[in-house]
C-alpha cells in the first residue's frame, strides 16, 4: 500500500498519507493511480467533507516522480505521457477542501499535489525547491502551479536555481506559499484543526466556496498548463542526459536554504 487512507466519520475528515517514506513519498505509477482512486473516491462519499495529505515520516512530504518510473514519451511535442498528470484533487474533480500537511522535502513533482490543495500548513522543517533545471529538465507544470500561489520573482527564482537552492518554510510562509506555520511534532494537529473546522461547516456551502475560489483563475490557469507538453518535449534533455546528471548529483555542493 503506498497510500493511506484514514477516515474519522465523527469528524467528517479523511487524512491521506503518502506511505514511501524509503523514498522520500516519491509518487510511482502504483501511488499515482492510489491518489487518483481516493480523490474520486471522496467526491461520493457523503462522510468525508474535508481532507488532510501528508507525507510519511518526517525527511519528505514528497519528492516528485520516482525516478526508477520509466514512461515513454511520444515523439509529438503537443502530447506528455506524465504520470503525474492526474494525481491532485482538482484533476479528479474534487472539490471538498483539501488542507496539506508538509514535513520535510517538497519539491518538483510534489507541486501537482500542493497546486491543488486550499491552503498549506508546514513545519518549520519544512524545504520547497525544484530541481528540474538541474537535470536538463523544463519546469511547466510544477513553475505554472507555483504562479498561481507565489510572487512571480520567488516562484521564478525556485524554479530556475534548481537544487542550488532550498526555499526554508519561514519564506514560503513570508512569501504566502505556506498559511501556517507549526513546530514539526504540532504539523498534523494544526491541519485537522482546520480541516475539522471546514468539515463543520453546512458541506454545500464550503464546496461552492471551494468551486468559486477556483473559478477566479482557472482559465489562466489551463490556458497555461495546456503549453506544458510542448514546453516539456522541446526544452528536456533525452532521459539518459538526463539520468547521468541525476547519478552525479551526490557531487554537487549542499544547496543554500534561504
Amino acid at each position: 500500500m503506498t497510500v493511506r487512507v484514514e477516515r474519522d466519520g465523527a469528524s467528517g475528515v479523511a487524512v491521506v498519507t503518502l506511505d514511501r517514506e524509503h523514498r522520500h513519498n516519491a509518487i510511482d505509477l502504483a501511488t499515482a493511480g492510489a491518489l487518483a482512486a481516493a480523490w474520486q473516491g471522496f467526491r461520493h462519499d457523503d462522510d468525508v467533507r474535508a481532507v488532510v495529505l501528508t507525507g510519511a515520516g518526517t525527511a519528505a512530504f514528497c519528492t516528485g516522480v520516482d525516478r526508477d518510473v520509466s514512461v515513454a514519451q511520444p515523439a509529438s511535442p503537443y502530447s506528455v505521457d506524465d504520470p503525474l498528470i492526474a494525481v491532485g484533487p482538482k484533476a479528479n474533480d474534487l472539490w471538498k477542501p483539501v488542507v496539506a500537511a508538509v514535513n520535510g522535502m517538497a519539491c518538483g513533482g510534489a507541486f501537482y499535489l500542493l497546486g491543488e490543495c486550499e491552503f498549506i500548513v508546514a513545519s518549520s522543517s519544512a524545504t520547497f525547491f525544484d530541481p528540474h533545471t538541474t537535470y536538463g529538465m523544463v519546469s511547466a507544470y510544477e513553475a505554472v502551479y507555483m504562479a498561481q500561489r507565489m510572487p512571480f520573482g520567488e516562484v521564478a527564482r525556485m524554479s530556475l536555481m534548481g537544487t542550488a537552492e532550498r526555499l526554508s518554510a519561514r519564506r514560503a510562509y513570508e512569501t504566502g506559499l505556506v498559511s501556517e506555520l507549526v513546530e514539526p511534532g504540532e504539523l498534523v494537529a494544526a491541519a485537522l484543526r482546520s480541516a475539522r473546522t471546514l468539515a463543520g461547516f453546512p458541506t454545500a456551502a464550503v464546496q461552492g466556496t471551494v468551486r468559486a475560489l477556483w473559478s477566479a483563475k482557472q482559465a489562466a490557469l489551463r490556458q497555461a498548463l495546456d503549453q506544458a507538453p510542448a514546453l516539456i518535449a522541446l526544452g528536456n534533455l533525452p532521459p539518459a542526459d538526463q539520468a547521468a546528471l541525476f547519478t552525479g548529483r551526490r557531487a554537487a555542493p549542499e544547496p543554500r536554504v534561504r
